[in-house]
């Protein structure tokens, strides 16, 4: 049975097709974004191993975990870019492709015989966009990037801890996926500018200015009191109260970002009294005095269950929420009313589970999903449909090592 590789997908960018030579997960996490729109990825991969992903355990079927999270909806060829033929081949698809999407270090594709500068002569209204770590003109251009080197860098794990604690990266890898997601936003409005003036643009954002660009109201502390912003863990540096407070047996998530519901959580409270109190009346009164504050708040939940103050800050219409694990948010409700857990079937790996995009038009969510390919999965495919290859032809790239194929 062969893999459902159909390329008429459904969404606003459905006829639009991407080249792929990002690897790892800043790149690969924007092409599936743009997969979801409904948009069809051509991935380029080394001939010899693919994606470095393809190697990270655990596995499903032969499929990494990690590719998986990453490259549905999208499909592989595997070619040699050492080899001039190689290199011909990924031109070719160049041309015929709407955006070309990479993540290499400044320079490399250049060195490849495949930088904008080239590909945009026979394809003027090429969108080309390159993720890098730090940009061309950053001292750091020739370092490696990933994700922990840009949260470091950006400022991002400084406060990312309990106070007086050790800095800490986030879990999930914002660096990575802030690079993808602004490329995602960059390479949107360069089709809108193309389909208006016919020409293309070159895009270019690095991982660390993401990151920076998402600090908000952190930077802006900076700027505004002139001292950087220290860590206060699930607290926020100036609303309160805000956060994790320990229950009898376990915690409960907080966030009184409005006077209304402080005024909720305290008669949740039973603690009305806090609300006319001149220490905790107003947002600065309650910052000033949060010394005084967190200690009464704290021994006063932690007198009932996470169970019981869940549903008494519902009824109270306060901000709450309890701490899920990742398994545990995954099967919560929500997600299957949602439908965002879906299973894909793969001929060779099996049924597998994977995360939808979370973006609706109309009320409906992305087309059913493609399974991620194995390594060369659809080299011959392409050839044929997209450069119109014989059989022959592609058996020779094949036989000589240009291409690989399953």
């Amino acid at each position: 049975m062969a893999k459902t590789t159909d390329t008429a997908r459904k969404g606003p960018l459905a006829g639009i097709k991407v080249l792929d030579f990002s690897r790892i997960l800043s790149g690969p996490y924007a092409s599936m974004t743009l997969s979801d729109l409904g948009a069809e990825i051509i991935k380029i991969e080394p001939i010899e191993s693919g994606d470095e992903t393809r190697n990270f355990p655990p596995f499903q079927g032969g499929l990494s975990h990690y590719y998986i999270a990453l490259n549905r909806n999208k499909k592989s060829i595997s070619l040699d870019l050492k080899s001039s033929d190689g290199v011909n081949i990924a031109k070719r698809l160049a041309a015929q492709c709407d955006i070309v999407l990479e993540n290499f270090r400044p320079g490399v594709m250049d060195r490849l015989g495949l930088g904008y500068d080239v590909l945009k002569e026979t394809n003027p209204a090429l969108i080309y966009c390159s993720i890098t770590g730090f940009g061309k003109n950053s001292p750091h251009s020739d370092k490696p990037a990933f994700d922990i080197v840009a949260q470091a860098l950006s400022g991002i794990m400084s406060v990312n801890c309990e106070p007086g604690h050790p800095p800490n990266k986030l879990s999930i890898p914002l660096g990575d996926m802030a690079g993808s997601i602004f490329s995602v936003f960059g390479m949107l409005a360069a089709l809108h500018e193309k389909n208006l003036t016919g020409i293309g643009r070159h895009v270019e954002v690095a991982m660390l200015d993401s990151l920076i660009s998402m600090q908000g109201y952190l930077s802006q502390l900076y700027f505004v009191t002139g001292q950087t912003p220290q860590p206060v863990g699930t607290r926020h540096p100036s609303i309160v109260p805000y956060g994790s407070y320990p229950t009898k047996d376990g915690h409960v998530i907080v966030a009184c970002l409005t006077e209304r519901f402080w005024h909720n959580f305290a008669r949740s409270l039973d603690m009305d009294s806090l609300i006319s109190d001149q220490r905790f009346a107003l947002y600065e009164d309650r910052l000033a005095n949060c010394a005084e504050l967190e200690p009464i708040l704290q021994a006063r939940i932690t007198q009932n269950t996470t169970a019981y103050w869940l549903e008494q800050l519902t009824k109270f219409d306060v901000p709450n929420a309890p701490i899920l694990s990742i398994g545990e948010a995954l099967e919560q409700e929500h997600v299957a009313a949602h439908g965002l857990v879906e299973t894909v079937t793969h001929p060779k790996a099996g049924d597998i589970r994977i995360v939808k995009g979370p973006i609706l038009f109309d009320g409906q969510g992305p087309s059913p999903a493609i399974a991620p390919s194995f390594l060369g999965e659809d080299s011959k495919e392409i050839l044929a449909k997209i450069l119109g290859m014989s059989s022959s032809e592609i058996d020779g790239l094949v036989d000589n090592n240009i291409v690989g194929s399953q």
